[in-house]
């Protein structure tokens, strides 16, 4: 079991890793002047590769979860307030990641109508979302 806990973490930890910074990139490109198509389409190959990899990081991150809690079920359904809490922040982060991939499908289709500063304060969502999940998880308020 801690094996599994020990590699669901660094899948965890590698997940939010692209999903730190690919909103940066999205302010990047809401930067980038009109003219510039070399370094637009330059940023959105960086995203497409990024998104690409954090979607292949999550399946085991999840996965790996999972496993957790079918390998302890009774942890999961007697007395684990802080894990439904998680969960429920997980299912945010699921939510946060899709609304990423979506995006950057409004850049490469040149339909972004949102402001940089708009996708700065989007870009520390991620963060919230990491803390308060470490902070449940390590302490365990209810």
């Amino acid at each position: 079991m801690l094996w599994i806990k020990a590699f669901h973490i660094v899948f965890i930890a590698a997940w939010f890793a692209g999903l730190f910074y690919l909103p940066r990139i999205f302010v990047n490109l809401a930067m980038v002047p009109a003219d510039s198509h070399a370094e637009r389409e330059r940023l959105l190959v960086m995203g497409r590769k990024l998104l690409s990899f954090t979607n292949l990081l999550a399946v085991p991150a999840l996965g790996l979860g999972l496993w957790l809690v079918l390998i302890n079920p009774q942890g999961f359904f007697f007395g684990q307030g802080w894990m439904h809490a998680k969960l429920l922040l997980v299912v945010g982060v699921g939510g946060y990641h899709h609304a990423c991939g979506r995006m950057l499908r409004t850049f490469e289709l040149l339909q972004n109508r949102r402001s940089h500063r708009w996708f700065r304060v989007f870009n520390e969502v991620s963060v919230l979302f990491f803390a308060a999940i470490v902070v449940l998880v390590v302490v365990k308020p209810f």
